[in-house]
């Protein structure tokens, strides 16, 4: 308690008492001679992280009220601290001309919010930075923006999934051609296969979440890297910022990365998934498949040929995957060198994520809405899956009943189809002395079961494409979802 009263004793609550600095620069006394005129605009960053502003002033909230229990502030410094500083708040929030010219020669957001501060408060407002750096402020900045973010992308990204729950529903009876190696290969339900690009995206949510999870440590108090000299209480800071935990070692705290590279996977596995996505819906868009008709307010026309409907949303999409790609290795690229403790390399970590931050939310807005207003073909898919060629593993699927082991069997059934080709007829129109002669395991009934309808049945366990197998994937998706929206308290 004594120590309490003899700082504050020596940090009279006075700013005119206090000394008026020349240079505002959060680092100037050492020089001698200003900076370069072109190093110094190659070196700032408030053109980018200008958007961390909301979370600076946020951890600037919260460090003026741990600076008083130690002494640092008075209970009217903290009062008046905390006004200027949702003053610079407001003011950010309305005033976009303010920002650009006041902060024209800010090095970044935290040289900006001190230069608002003096300004409101005179000396006052160098006091904040007691026992902190740049260092572990914009880490924690950081960390706050990608918990935002992360969350912002599964809203977003729920609001996808209920388009292909809508679509789903819709075309519960539709068949289609079921392809590996782009190759028709069995019958399967167009729910089915739109239930499995939804799968990935849950998926995505799942590494969203992770992302949101690995940001969640507050480095406040961590200092440039050894921590921090005025037994400043960390949990306090990071439980006024809802942070979950403290960092556990302060070089680490302000050197580390690693939410920021999980945020930047998060984001690629997504546009990744986006892109599949868009190649099926581009081939299936084609005259060649007819499977879908692309909605008019998510294509476009050629400038030559009056005929022409272009899929170019999931062409672009498919397209912008690069750039979201290229953000997680630029930044992987950039750590790859680094020794342990902080560099000015990072100041590269924040501009890439950004723009992919915002790139995958258009991504997901455009799909959103185009998945939604396809019209898909439900007859020229029908007529696609009852190709007899689809049919073939039932037949031997048919032969294992009669007791013939699945590997003898695919031979038979390859020699069937042989026999087809040699007389020139589809293999179903084989007439059953053929077949006998092949094997005498076929009886009358073989023909009766070799249908897309008994095909799709037949596949009725959990997680195949049987009716009642997509009705109960249907259900378990929709369940999924309400618990997330429940759990978060956002709408699709």
């Amino acid at each position: 308690m004594a120590e309490r009263s003899r700082l504050k004793h020596q940090q009279p609550s006075d700013p005119g008492h206090m000394t008026e600095r020349k240079d505002d620069r959060m680092w100037g006394g050492r020089f001698e001679r200003a900076p370069n005129e072109d190093f110094a605009r190659f070196q700032r960053s408030f053109g980018f992280d200008r958007r961390l502003l909301p979370y600076e002033i946020a951890v600037d909230r919260a460090w003026a009220k741990a600076l008083e229990p130690i002494g640092i502030f008075t209970a009217t410094e903290v009062k008046q601290t905390l006004a200027a500083l949702e003053k610079i708040s407001e003011r950010a929030k309305t005033d976009s001309a303010w920002l650009e010219t006041f902060g024209a020669d800010a090095e970044d957001v935290h040289h900006f919010v001190e230069k608002a501060l003096v300004q409101e408060l005179g000396a006052l407002g160098w006091k904040l930075h007691t026992g902190r750096s740049r260092n572990e402020l914009v880490a924690t900045d950081f960390r706050l923006f990608v918990i935002d973010a992360a969350s912002e992308i599964q809203h977003v990204l729920e609001a996808l999934l209920d388009a292909f729950l809508q679509q789903v529903k819709a075309n519960l009876h539709a068949a289609m051609p079921g392809m590996t190696h782009m190759q028709h290969a069995q019958p399967i339900l167009l729910s089915h296969f739109l239930l499995a690009h939804a799968e990935a995206f849950t998926r995505d949510i799942a590494r969203l979440q992770h992302a949101a999870a690995s940001a969640d440590t507050c480095p406040m108090g961590s200092g440039a890297l050894a921590g921090n000299s005025f037994a400043i209480d960390r949990p306090a800071i990071a439980r006024e910022l809802g942070f979950s935990r403290i960092t556990a070692n302060s070089l680490d705290a302000v050197s580390d990365r690693d939410f920021a590279l999980d945020y930047l996977f998060a984001l690629s596995g997504m546009a990744t998934h986006l892109s599949r996505l868009a190649e099926d819906f581009v081939i299936f868009a084609s005259q060649e498949f007819s499977y879908l008709v692309l909605p008019d307010e998510y294509s476009t026309g050629s400038s030559l040929m009056p005929q022409k409907k272009n899929p170019d949303c999931w062409e672009l999409i498919r397209g912008k995957t690069g750039r979201i790609t290229g953000a997680l290795l630029g930044l992987l690229m950039t750590l790859k060198g680094l020794p342990t403790s902080y560099q000015r390399d990072l100041q590269e970590d924040k501009e890439a994520l950004f723009a992919a931050h915002d790139q995958v939310l258009d991504m997901i807005a455009v799909a959103t809405g185009a998945v939604a207003s396809t019209r898909f073909n439900a007859e020229r898919l029908q007529t696609a899956a009852s190709n007899p060629a689809l049919l073939a593993t039932e037949a031997a699927d048919y032969l294992v009943h009669q007791g013939i082991p699945f590997r003898q069997a695919h031979d038979i059934i390859g020699k069937v189809l042989r026999e087809a080709e040699r007389r020139n007829v589809s293999w179903t129109a084989l007439p059953l002395e053929a077949l006998k002669k092949i094997s005498p395991a076929f009886e009358a009934d073989f023909a009766k079961g070799l249908s897309v309808e008994a095909a799709l049945a037949a596949k009725k366990v959990p997680g195949g494409t049987a009716p009642e197998s997509v009705r109960a994937a249907i259900a378990d998706l929709e369940g999924r979802l309400n618990k997330r929206v429940t759990k978060t308290g956002a709408k699709p």
